[in-house]
């Protein structure tokens, strides 16, 4: 990364995080360009050097959010890919706490981001940016029971939008159901009766 490069990059990452604190305490509606770039340390100019509206900076900080997100699960828990690929198959599952537990707790730590994104869906794409995030989890175990390389974006899809709706409902209600409580909804509606899927 060159220095310019290294420049933007830190000016956006202070405009991510100076929208994500102004999202603590305010609706995103009432965030004013002025506010965020007090908070960030920037020019009005260098906010419109790099977005056209606050929107674009709310994707982009939801973008760095996921990145967070992502880096969490690689970095704290290497060994969850690892069991994926190497486990026995009895032990392979695709819906556990051991993988909802930390994206849940993310996701209530940033209730106020996902709030907001849940409200803004043109900017939200959750499709996109679940996929990413669960291909670490479906793909390998799809793959391991050898479910076709042609069905496996349908049944990622179905997964990724059921449990993406009960987190949606659970960030209405501002996450006050304990995330036990919320893994074992998801698991009654993914597991249909069964232990584990």
């Amino acid at each position: 990364m060159n220095k310019s490069e290294s420049k933007y990059f830190n000016t956006a990452v202070r405009m991510d995080e100076a929208l994500l604190e102004l999202l603590e305490k305010k609706d995103f509606a009432y965030i004013t360009v002025k506010e965020i770039c007090e908070k960030a340390g920037v020019n009005r100019s260098t906010f419109y050097l790099h977005y056209e509206t606050i929107g674009d900076l709310l994707a982009e900080s939801i973008e760095y959010m996921h990145k967070k997100l992502l880096s969490y699960f690689s970095d704290s828990d290497n060994s969850v890919v690892n069991k994926l690929r190497f486990c026995p198959e009895e032990e392979l599952f695709l819906v556990t706490s051991e993988y909802l537990t930390p994206y849940l707790t993310f996701v209530c730590q940033h209730r106020n981001i996902y709030q907001t994104a849940m409200e803004n869906p043109r900017i939200f794409s959750a499709d996109k940016t679940y996929q990413k995030m669960f291909r670490h989890i479906f793909d390998p175990i799809l793959q391991r029971f050898s479910v076709p390389t042609s069905e496996r974006n349908y049944m990622m899809l179905f997964y990724l939008n059921g449990i993406s709706a009960i987190i949606a409902e659970w960030l209405k209600r501002n996450c006050t159901d304990s995330i036990e409580h919320i893994i074992a909804i998801i698991h009654k509606c993914v597991m249909c009766g069964k232990e584990e899927i």
